[in-house]
């Protein structure tokens, strides 16, 4: 499940479910605020839990207490994705999301959108432990990007420094 504090969130947060889908993993999206809709967060964890949902997804900017509330509501894991548009362009959202008190973990990705894409791969890392289907897809995946690496030399040939 990917949550996010509010709707503008999902401009950066649409690269999470890109690759989530892009690697076959359903997820559902839903806008709530740790701050103005507890009850809300709450029962959407609650639900999702009885569903089945093995990881969440977190993203939100400044306070970016998001990703701590559902922490502290579920055992599952879950990632957190700060969001920029605070203090030092999202500093202040990572330092919320990475600084969980001991026994209340949350796993904290980049800033911004390479945590975004970051954190449905670290999702599909923990889901692959019991999927080996899904951890084919990822070794593809990462097979792709340095065929992609790769193919980006080759282009220089010629073209790039040390020619």
């Amino acid at each position: 499940m990917i949550l996010m504090g509010s709707a503008s969130d999902w401009e950066l947060l649409r690269e999470t479910k890109a690759e989530l889908d892009r690697l076959e993993i359903p997820a559902e999206v839903h806008v709530s605020s740790a701050h103005r809709c507890l009850d809300r967060t709450i029962a959407l964890v609650d639900r999702a839990e009885r569903e089945g949902v093995q990881v969440f997804i977190c993203g939100a900017g400044m306070a970016a207490h998001l990703a701590g509330v559902v922490a502290a509501r579920t055992i599952r894991p879950v990632i957190g994705v700060p969001l920029p548009g605070g203090v030092g362009g999202g500093l202040d959202a990572l330092l919320s999301t990475a600084q969980m008190p001991g026994g209340v973990p949350v796993a904290t990705v980049a800033v911004g959108k390479a945590g975004a894409r970051n954190a449905a791969f670290l999702a599909a890392e923990i889901l692959a432990l019991g999927d080996q289907a899904l951890a084919a897809r990822l070794r593809q995946t990462r097979q792709a990007q340095a065929e992609a690496v790769a193919a980006a030399d080759a282009s220089l040939l010629g073209e790039g420094p040390g020619t």
